[in-house]
Formats: structure tokens, C-alpha cells, sequence
């Protein structure tokens, strides 16, 4: 479907005239343009976005939350840094001072600042990249500490409810509705050898020893910006899934993204290995601003949340294998029975080197600021 973007463009406070309109490839889940408008002879650009709300059910809840987020990290920042105050993700107001304007198709749209100056990177190309995006993360954690207000909306219910992913998985094992699970036997083995993983974190929760907190739940690094001349971080974009979380989901995905270089459906699998280097890099970056709040409990499961959440991803690509490839866009026969087997290799990986890596995890946090809670 084709947008008048101009006309929807218009429903929002922006300064000046608009006067160009592009749309922007990247991005898996909502629509995305760049808009210029000229104000005084000087060009100011914003980013539209239209909020997939087959994702996302209520967009108006989205929107309550990032609003609270942003502009609680925007008057934090402010304190101390104005100029990078000035510099991070702000809504800017529909008509009616609401933060989203619904089409008359049912379509929610939103426009945000656009962050000059500053960049996004797929990959970690360094150790050095890698530790600044951890950072990053860790730094908007930190901001959020101190969230005032009702807990956030839970934007996606059950995102990172293991548990419960590994009953549904049993469930469509058991319907096989497409004939599929004799081509993934050694798969489906691993995922019942290593079951009892699914329970230790939300067991954990139950008993007190790890709190619920504002997590980030997208954790890649290409949501980091970049400061284009320095490389030290600006903000942390795509805030539709901050919600009551785990500090260790958010560190975990991030392990899990970023600290392994191949492909998630790399069918090469003697490619498929976490890169040691990149891992310590990661927990140097995110001790560096969490060490001062994180719970003993959450420091010594980072690893784990890095296992649980490859494990869970595994388990979400073979479901959806299983069901028939309803999910995950795939581009080749069996192209999700590929992405579960790199999963599963990049598990193998962590387990082989965990005790290595909960050391890494631990000099981290002493060398951090906040290195003793």
C-alpha cells in the first residue's frame, strides 16, 4: 500500500516547510521515511515512522512508553550535558499534542527527531565498537533506575517468557501439522536435553534475587548511535520494546548478536563460534555502567542470560519451522531449520567456553566504577 506522506506529515508540529520525503530500506517492522523541512533558509530533518500494529497490538501504549523513556532520559542528560541532551531520540508532537496520529485507514504514525551527525553500525567491526554499544546499553539502563510513574506497558506480552516458549513448541511438535520434525531430530533433541535452562531466570525473579527492571528487548547494536567524527555513543534508538524486563535478557541478546560475526542462518556452521575477544568487549562496555546498580544475582547469570536467550531463539525458529514458516520471512527451503542450527551451534559455543567467560564477566564488574554493589 502506497502513504500520501506528505498528507500525513502534515497532521504533526514540524518546523517549518516540508519540502522532500524519502523512505528508508532498513528496518523489519514498520515503515520508515526521512522528512526535510526548511525553516529560516535551514534544512531540519525528522524520521516518520508507521507502527506495525500487527506487531505491536495497541500503538497508543507504544507511544505512552516511549514518551516516558525519552523524555525522562532527556532531562536526566540535560543536567550534566545539554549539548547530548540535545541529541537524543525526542517524539515530536502530533496534532492535538498526542504522541502518534491514527490515518483513516487505521494506521498509526509517529515522527521523531532525526539525530545529526552520528551513525549505526550492522556489525561489531572492533572489540572497541562492541564495548561502546554495550555501554550504551548499559547506560540507558542506568538512566531508567529511576523511572517514575506505573510500570511500563507490556508492548509484546510473553517476549522473553522462555518457559512458556518451550511449551508451545511442544505443543506444535506434537500437532507436526507440516511433516517437518523428522528433518530436525537432532535439533529437537538438544532443545529437550537442555529444558531445564528455560525456568532459572524466572524462578530467580520469584524468589526475589533478580528484579524486574526497564529493559531495552532489542539489544542489537545497529540501535546505538554513533558520534560520526568520535565513535563514543549518542543514544540508544527503538525504544517499541522498553518494558518491564531482565537487565541479563537485554545483556544476553546482545551476547547473542553481536559477539558471534557469522550470519544467523549461516549454513556453514564451522563459522558459527563466540568470538571470545567480542564477548569480553561486551561485558567490559556494560559492567562499565550497570556495575553501581545491578543485584549480585544478575552479575553472576550475564553469561547464562547469553546462553538462555540463543536457546530461545532456537526455540522460536524451530517452532516456527515446524508450523510451516508463519513467522520469520524465509527466503529458501528450509530456511528456518538453517538459523536453528547456527543457534544451536552458538550455544554449544557458550557452554564450551562458560567458565572462561563468567571470568571475564567478573574482572569486568571489579574493574568497573561501579564494581562493588
Amino acid at each position: 500500500m502506497t502513504h500520501d506522506i506528505a498528507a500525513v506529515a502534515r497532521h504533526f508540529d514540524l518546523a517549518g516547510e516540508l519540502i522532500a520525503a524519502a523512505p528508508i530500506a532498513t528496518g523489519h517492522i514498520n515503515d520508515t521515511y526521512v522528512l526535510t523541512a526548511t525553516a529560516h533558509r535551514r534544512p531540519i530533518r525528522y524520521v516518520l515512522q508507521r507502527i506495525n500494529h500487527d506487531v505491536f497490538k495497541d500503538p497508543p501504549q507504544v507511544m505512552e512508553n516511549v514518551v516516558r523513556v525519552t523524555e525522562h532520559i532527556c532531562a536526566k542528560v540535560f543536567r550534566n550535558d545539554p549539548e547530548l541532551a540535545s541529541r537524543q531520540l525526542a517524539v515530536i508532537p502530533a496534532e492535538g499534542g498526542s504522541a502518534c496520529y491514527r490515518d483513516a485507514q487505521g494506521n498509526f504514525w509517529r515522527v521523531y527527531n532525526f539525530i545529526e551527525r552520528a551513525v549505526t553500525y550492522d556489525t561489531p567491526e572492533s572489540p572497541g565498537l562492541a564495548r561502546e554499544a554495550a555501554r550504551m546499553f548499559g547506560w540507558f539502563q542506568s538512566l531508567l533506575t529511576d523511572l517514575p510513574g506505573p510500570p511500563l506497558h507490556e508492548t509484546i506480552p510473553g517476549f522473553h517468557d522462555t518457559p512458556r516458549r518451550f511449551e508451545f513448541f511442544q505443543e506444535v511438535l506434537k500437532a507436526d501439522a507440516q511433516n517437518r520434525a523428522a528433518r530436525a531430530r537432532p535439533e529437537i533433541d538438544f532443545l529437550f536435553q537442555n529444558a531445564g535452562i528455560c525456568r532459572v531466570l524466572a524462578d530467580l525473579v520469584a524468589g526475589g534475587e533478580i528484579p524486574v527492571r526497564v529493559a531495552h528487548y532489542d539489544t542489537k547494536i545497529n540501535n546505538v548511535m554513533l558520534d560520526s567524527t568520535t565513535g563514543t555513543g549518542v543514544c540508544v534508538i527503538d525504544l517499541d520494546t522498553v518494558m518491564p524486563g531482565l537487565s541479563i535478557h537485554d545483556f544476553g541478546d546482545l551476547v547473542r548478536t553481536a559477539a558471534c560475526p557469522a550470519a544467523e542462518d549461516e549454513r556453514d556452521l564451522s563459522k558459527v563460534a563466540l568470538d571470545i575477544s567480542l564477548f569480553e568487549a561486551l561485558a567490559q562496555g556494560f559492567a562499565r555502567e550497570t556495575g553501581w546498580f545491578l543485584a549480585p544475582a544478575e552479575k553472576s547469570h550475564m553469561v547464562f542470560g547469553g546462553k538462555l536467550i540463543t536457546f530461545e531463539q532456537m526455540i522460536r525458529f524451530l517452532t516456527d519451522y515446524l508450523r510451516g514458516d508463519v513467522y520469520y520471512k524465509v527466503h529458501r527451503d528450509g530456511h528456518n531449520l538453517d538459523r536453528t542450527r547456527t543457534q544451536m551451534k552458538l550455544v554449544q559455543s557458550i557452554i564450551e567456553q562458560e567458565e572462561s567467560m563468567n571470568r571475564l564477566v567478573e574482572r569486568a564488574f571489579q574493574n568497573s566504577s561501579g564494581g562493588t554493589n
